[in-house]
C-alpha cells in the first residue's frame, strides 16, 4: 500500500510597507512531508517509526517518499535516492523573501497578518503551520477503550495492544485461540495472556516454551534415592527399605517376616538389614547357616584321664579307660576279659566304646553305624543284634554280610539326648566253638536339626 501525497498548498503572503516594499512567500509542505528549517526545505516523514503497528499479518514496513509501502518479508527494496531528493524537493516551495534594494541587510519585519493552516494545523510563534497534537490537548474523539495516536495533520483512534476494533469498540483478542503460542497451556487474560505448564514442569526463559524440572536437584523430596524423569521423580530406597504407601518415605523391610527360612536357626531384625544368630555351642557360616563348634579343639575342659568327644552343639568328656572289671584294656576303647578269669567264661570276650553324634529329628530310615568283626575264623558262622538300648524299638539291626551288619534308625530322635546301644556279634563253629563280642554304641542326639 503506498500512502504519498504530493498536493502542494502554496500560501503566499504579501506585506507592504510606508519606507519599503517586500514580498514574503510561506510554504507549507504536503502530507508526508515536513519542513526542515535547516535544510530549507520539505523533507520525508518516516511513517514506519511513528505510526505504531503500520503493517498487518506479518508484513514490513518500507518507508517511501510521501508515505510507506507494506511488503513481504522477503521482498527485496532497492531505492533511487536520486528519485527520492527530487520527491522533497518538490513537495512544497522554500520561503522567499525579497527586500527593496535601498536597504538589503534590514531584516523583515514580523508579519501582522495571520497565515492559514491547513486543518490539524496551526500558527507557530514564527509564523508557521505547525501540526496540532489532538492526543495532548484533548481535542480527539476516540473512546475511553481507546488509544489516541497523533498523525501529522490528524490523529488516529486505535485499540490498545491484546485488542481489534469491532465496529466502534475494542474487544479483545483471545490470543489462545490463535496459533500456538504456549507449549503446554494458555490463558487469556483482557489485552493479554499468559502460559502455564503442566505438573513437573516450569516455564523457560521465553514465557513459552515448557522445561522439565529436575526435582532431585532442586530440592530432593525423597527419603532416600530419587531418579527424574520427565515431568515426573520416582523415590528408590536403599537395600533393607521398601517404600511406604506416600511413596517418597522408606520404611525398614522385617526380612525376617517375609522369609522363615532366611536364616537356619534365628533372624534378628534391624534398620535396613538383618542378621542370623546361632544357638549356644554353633557359630554363623556364611551369614544365614550354622555350624556346629568343635569345642574339643577349641576349649577342651576335659582332665588328662578323660577324652574329649564332640557333638553336635556341644561336648562330653569321657574316661580314657572305659573298661570295667573284670575286663581290662588292651588298645584305644577296647577291653578284653581274660580267658584265665572263670568270671569271663560266661561274659562277651571283648567290649568296644565307641561314640557318635546323629542331628536331631533325622529323618528315618536311616543308616547310622556299621558294625564288622575285625577278625575272621575259618568254619565259623557270625550273627548280629541288638543285645540292649533298645527298649523303645528305635533302632532296627541289619546284617549285611557274614562279617557286618548295619544299625538302622527307624524312629526320629529328638535331642538333646544320649542313647547307649550294645551291639553283639555271636560267632559259632560246627565243634560247639561259641564266643561273642560287644561294640557298645555312645549315641548323642544334638539339641538341633543342624
Amino acid at each position: 500500500m503506498l500512502t504519498a501525497m504530493f498536493l502542494a498548498a502554496l500560501i503566499l503572503i504579501t506585506v507592504h510597507s510606508q519606507e519599503t516594499e517586500e514580498t514574503i512567500t510561506y510554504t507549507q509542505c504536503t502530507d508526508g512531508y515536513e519542513w526542515d528549517p535547516v535544510r530549507q526545505r520539505c523533507k520525508d516523514i518516516d511513517e514506519c517509526e511513528i505510526v505504531p503497528d503500520a503493517c498487518k499479518g506479518g508484513m514490513k514496513c518500507v518507508n517511501h517518499y510521501g508515505g510507506y509501502l507494506c511488503l513481504p518479508r522477503t521482498a527485496q527494496i532497492i531505492v533511487n535516492e536520486r528519485e527520492e531528493a527530487a520527491a522533497e524537493s518538490t513537495s512544497g516551495r522554500n520561503n522567499v523573501i525579497r527586500r527593496t534594494p535601498a536597504d538589503p541587510h534590514r531584516a523583515p519585519p514580523n508579519p501582522t497578518h495571520q497565515i492559514q493552516c491547513a486543518a490539524g494545523y496551526e500558527q507557530s510563534d514564527h509564523n508557521v503551520c505547525q501540526d496540532i497534537d489532538e492526543c495532548a490537548t484533548g481535542t480527539h474523539n476516540c473512546r475511553a477503550d481507546q488509544v489516541c495516536v497523533n498523525l501529522r495533520g490528524s490523529f488516529s483512534c486505535q485499540c490498545p495492544p491484546g485488542y481489534q476494533k469491532r465496529g466502534d469498540q475494542c474487544v479483545d483478542i483471545d490470543e489462545c485461540t490463535l496459533p500456538p503460542y504456549c507449549h503446554h497451556r494458555c490463558v487469556n487474560t483482557p489485552g493479554s495472556y499468559y502460559c502455564q505448564c503442566n505438573a513437573g514442569f516450569q516455564l523457560a526463559s521465553n514465557n513459552h516454551t515448557c522445561v522439565d524440572i529436575n526435582e532431585c536437584d532442586a530440592n530432593n523430596p525423597c527419603a532416600q534415592q530419587c531418579y527424574n524423569i520427565l515431568g515426573s521423580f520416582i523415590c528408590q530406597c536403599n537395600p533393607g527399605f521398601e517404600l511406604s504407601s506416600d511413596r517418597i518415605n522408606c520404611e525398614d523391610t522385617d526380612e525376617c517376616r517375609t522369609s522363615s527360612y532366611i536364616c537356619q536357626y534365628q533372624c534378628v531384625n534391624e534398620p535396613g538389614k538383618f542378621s542370623c544368630v546361632c544357638p549356644e555351642g554353633y557359630q554363623v557360616v556364611g551369614g544365614r547357616t550354622c555350624q556346629d563348634i568343635n569345642e574339643c579343639e577349641t576349649t577342651n575342659e576335659c582332665r588328662e584321664d578323660e577324652i574329649c568327644w564332640n557333638y553336635h552343639g556341644g561336648f562330653r568328656c569321657y574316661p580314657r579307660n572305659p573298661c570295667q572289671e573284670p575286663y581290662v584294656l588292651t588298645s584305644e576303647n577296647r577291653c578284653v576279659c581274660p580267658v584265665s578269669n572263670a568270671i569271663c567264661r560266661e561274659l562277651p570276650y571283648s567290649v568296644v566304646y565307641k561314640y557318635m553324634s546323629i542331628r536331631s529329628d533325622r529323618t528315618v530310615p536311616s543308616d547310622i553305624f556299621q558294625i564288622q568283626a575285625t577278625t575272621i575264623y575259618p568254619n565259623t558262622i557270625n550273627t548280629f543284634r541288638i543285645k540292649s538300648g533298645n527298649e523303645n524299638g528305635e533302632f532296627y539291626l541289619r546284617q549285611t554280610s557274614t562279617v557286618s551288619a548295619m544299625l538302622v534308625l527307624v524312629k526320629s530322635l529328638s535331642g538333646p539326648r544320649e542313647h547307649i546301644v550294645d551291639l553283639e556279634m555271636l560267632t559259632v563253629n560246627s565243634l560247639n566253638y561259641r564266643t561273642s563280642s560287644v561294640l557298645r554304641l555312645t549315641i548323642i542326639v544334638g539339641p538341633y536339626a543342624f
